[in-house]
């Protein structure tokens, strides 16, 4: 029987899969899909989860069907990843105009990344002392024990290291393994490598501008291949938001999320107010932040679902460059930084909260001005080399909870509803990024106002 009713159950998800193609084929706009696909997995979610409980068997068999669609869209988006990271750095090199305007743009770009970051801190802070959130008053049970043993097993592989020596590790030694993603601090290392290649080749164009023009059309054939890559993986995101939707709320733990309700209450608060303070920035920019919002939607519907600012880092560019008038090379940079440095949501809200709630359970009152000024601090430098995948949440908790002195293990006791939570945060996450390209392609005046303020956004599938 049980067979039978996953049999059934897969069936259904295919049967709404089929509607997406439909849709598809008459023609039915690329954003409407994604809506569609998440609404139709939120439904179909609840009614699975309803229906037989969240930890059936039934529904752990069905889900892990499911997540050949939905877990498999996510592996193929990080599959691409890495070299769209690579070779988006070394290709904005070859598109930038030596001159002012390339440190200019960078250091826009930086500075915006951090001190967002910095920002999301302070809001976090905020937020959980609104909430009185403590630590010492959360669920302890069997999961969030095991999960703070986990976490205190990292801190221990992590070793004894110092500040300046965890930013020692940032640098690459050896890049081809950091391609591979062996390391937390991979993303930035290859960021980094591909930059000095970025730097090697403005030295050859100095020189030997017949030679430059070679690796510069190697550069674009390589980066033409990938976007293509990304191209092909991208037409499958409505699939991929309603598998994942389906898997996501079918499975929750909605007991556990009732019990840690002000929690999430107060996570979300957090990361809304942020959201609307890069809303702030961009109109302080002098664009619409209406039409932000409007021309990013779907690109921010699926880092939430995903919960993986890397695997979004596709659709982040192209959102960029297509809907919001930045410049490949800003877009580029800004993207592929926005990974790894200044993660609003994961390095910014979620440690500094943590850090709030947990102070109490060691006699430190969170509400003392240095207190507060060092874990913002701590938080804006630590942001540096975040992992845009998932976990990189827990890899910026262990650096500012050990940076702070505070017991590492207590950040388990969120284990129940960390996905939920995790979503927001990776959303936050990307706009963060979007937020710094569209800042630093204002400010160097390169930003395309017609194409930000166009009412018909290229669908991005098909660019």
């Amino acid at each position: 029987m049980s067979i039978f009713l996953t049999i059934l159950n897969v069936v259904i998800l295919i049967g709404l899969i089929s509607l997406l193609v439909v849709m598809n084929k008459k023609k039915v706009s690329f954003s409407k899909r994604v809506f569609t696909g998440l609404g139709l997995g939120i439904l179909y979610g609840l009614a699975l989860h309803f229906t037989y409980g969240a930890t059936s068997d039934i529904l752990v068999q069905s889900t892990d069907w499911f997540n050949i669609i939905g877990s498999g869209y996510v592996k193929l988006l990080q599959m691409v990843a890495m070299p769209l990271v690579f070779i988006s750095i070394v290709a904005a090199f070859t598109k930038v105009i030596v001159g002012k305007n390339f440190g200019k743009m960078a250091s826009i770009i930086l500075i915006t990344l951090v001190a967002t970051t910095g920002i999301a801190a302070a809001v976090g802070i905020a937020s959980a002392t609104s909430f009185n959130l403590d630590a010492s008053s959360l669920m302890n049970g069997s999961a969030e024990q095991q999960r703070g043993e986990q976490i205190v097993q990292k801190t221990e592989e992590m070793g004894d290291r110092t500040l300046p020596q965890q930013i020692l590790d940032l640098l690459p030694t050896n890049p081809f393994l950091d391609l591979t993603g062996a390391r937390p601090t991979s993303t930035i290392a290859v960021v980094i490598f591909a930059a000095f290649l970025g730097f090697a080749y403005l030295g050859v164009r100095r020189k030997d501008e017949k030679t430059a023009d070679l690796i510069k059309t190697g550069i674009e054939a390589i980066y033409a291949l990938v976007m293509n890559v990304v191209k092909i993986v991208l037409r499958l995101t409505p699939f991929g938001i309603l598998a994942i939707m389906t898997s996501t709320v079918a499975t929750s733990d909605f007991g556990a999320i009732y019990n840690m309700g002000k929690f999430v209450i107060a996570s979300y608060v957090a990361l809304i107010a942020m959201f609307v303070i890069h809303l702030i920035i961009i109109s302080l920019t002098g664009v619409s932040p209406i039409t932000y919002v409007k021309k990013v939607s779907t690109t921010l519907i699926f880092a939430f679902t995903s919960r993986s600012s890397a695997g979004t880092l596709p659709l982040n560019i192209q959102t960029q460059t297509k809907r919001l008038g930045v410049p490949d090379a800003i877009a580029n940079f800004a993207a592929s930084f926005g990974v790894s440095i200044g993660q609003n949501g994961c390095a910014g809200v979620y440690p500094a909260m943590l850090a709030v709630m947990i102070a109490p359970t060691v006699g430190i009152n969170p509400l003392e001005p240095s207190f507060i000024f060092t874990l913002i601090l701590v938080v804006a430098i630590s942001s540096f080399g975040v992992a845009g995948v998932g976990g990189g949440a827990t890899f910026a908790a262990i650096i500012v909870l050990s940076a702070m002195n505070l017991p590492v293990a207590l950040a388990g006791v969120l284990i129940t509803v960390e996905p939920l939570i995790d979503m927001g945060r990776t959303a936050l996450n990307v706009s963060g990024s979007m937020v710094a390209g569209v800042t630093s392609a204002r400010a160097t005046g390169e930003l395309d106002k017609d194409t930000f303020n166009s009412k018909e956004p290229q669908n991005l599938a098909e660019v």
